[in-house]
């Protein structure tokens, strides 16, 4: 388990720190927010359309190989990438090397994790996920002491050297099942069960695609990530914006990351007792009141009290779309399976950042941004209510 955690806490820490350079790069480039959100936004096109391969090769040739080479691309992004000089570089070396590389964490691991575990697994994977809030816990804070004192490009060369000696090495405790170890997946034979996939084992994707549950589980994620990705790259440069130190500023993703670990490991081990597709209805109404909440917050203490909320939201919607998807689809190609709707997920991911980046340059307000945001998770929170099993479904 230890391996999860610890890549969790690599890969999407140095993520989730974007938003920290976010200023820096603005200055040193001399461009709007449209243009760096834009490095974002490609990051998470390519992170989503690199997720569906990542996914395929997992299921055939399993996740050692898929993180290893995830590892060696990532730490050759970021290095590329503290040698920049012109904004078209950010977009190559952020947009297209780092944004691929991300894939390698969320579909290969949570894959894996699915076929390692059938009992517990919504726990499991809460557990395992506290890796990424660890990662937004401690990576900004991290980002923001670097480049006070030794500027953004040695900061991106930290890490570079954290990606290489952090990544590869774990990744080689990976194995793609149990059966490779000569063992049965936890709770195969203990009679714990979720919802019963219409196919022995469950769905492969060209059988999925042809089901509402699973173009409704790609809209709730485009949705999801529309609304988390927008927080997590224009929430420090909001806060400054309004008066507040950028170590405060950054401080508001460390209280999102650490708010987080618990969300996750109580979101997805509820799921556990009460279904997936319920803990994600309790996790779309808390995002709700967090970004209602985000709207009117100014204060310091306001916007604390808003990533203490928000957070707990963010952490269990990461942690349980892959039990959701294994809930519904069973995991006999999970890594295809999740890793196209994480695909779409990204999507949102991609086009919510840049959309709140030109309304800032258009209106020098994120307010706009923020009404949309509300009324995606809004959106977000019906879909999830709309999904039902595929056993009963009539068409």
């Amino acid at each position: 388990m230890f391996q999860f955690i610890f890549l969790f806490f690599i890969i999407h820490g140095l993520s989730a720190s974007y938003g920290v350079f976010f200023k820096s790069l603005e200055s040193d480039f001399n461009c709007g927010r449209t243009v760096i959100s834009g490095v974002h936004s490609l990051a998470f096109i390519l992170t989503g359309l690199a997720s569906i391969a990542a996914g395929r090769l997992t299921d055939s040739v399993g996740p050692r190989v898929v993180i290893s080479v995830g590892g060696i691309a990532l730490a050759v992004g970021f290095s590329l990438l503290s040698r920049a000089d012109f904004a078209w570089q950010l977009y190559l070396f952020y947009g297209l090397i780092v944004g691929s590389s991300i894939s390698v964490a969320n579909v290969p691991l949570l894959t894996t994790l699915s076929r390692w575990f059938i009992n517990k697994r919504g726990l499991i994977t809460g557990i395992a996920k506290t890796g990424t809030g660890l990662g937004i816990l401690g990576m900004p804070l991290l980002a923001t002491h670097l480049i006070a004192n030794y500027g953004w490009r040695a900061s991106y060369l930290v890490f570079a050297g954290i990606a290489l000696i952090g990544v590869i090495p774990l990744a080689q405790f990976l194995r793609r099942d149990p059966s490779q170890k000569g063992l049965e997946p936890y709770g195969e034979n203990a009679g714990a069960n979720t919802v019963s996939p219409l196919f022995s084992g469950g769905l492969v994707l060209r059988q999925a695609i042809h089901t509402r549950q699973y173009w409704t589980v790609a809209a709730i994620c485009f949705l999801f990530w529309y609304c988390m990705h927008s927080v997590m790259v224009h929430i420090v440069p909001h806060a400054i914006d309004i008066g507040h130190s950028p170590f405060q500023a950054a401080t508001i993703i460390s209280i999102v990351g650490g708010i987080s670990i618990p969300g996750r490991v109580i979101i997805a081990g509820s799921s556990d007792r009460i279904g997936a597709r319920r803990a994600l209805l309790i996790c779309s109404l808390i995002m709700i009141s967090s970004l209602c909440w985000l709207y009117f917050a100014r204060q310091l203490w306001q916007l604390y009290l808003f990533a203490f909320v928000y957070g707990f939201s963010h952490g269990g919607y990461a942690a349980i779309v892959s039990p959701l998807v294994a809930e519904l689809f069973g995991t006999k190609a999970h890594g295809s399976l999740y890793g196209l709707i994480t695909a779409f997920g990204t999507g949102g991911g991609a086009i919510g950042p840049l959309i709140a980046g030109k309304i800032f340059d258009i209106s020098s307000n994120y307010d706009p941004a923020f009404l949309i945001l509300i009324t995606a998770s809004v959106i977000a929170f019906f879909l999830t209510a709309s999904l039902r099993p595929i056993t009963d479904l009539k068409d």
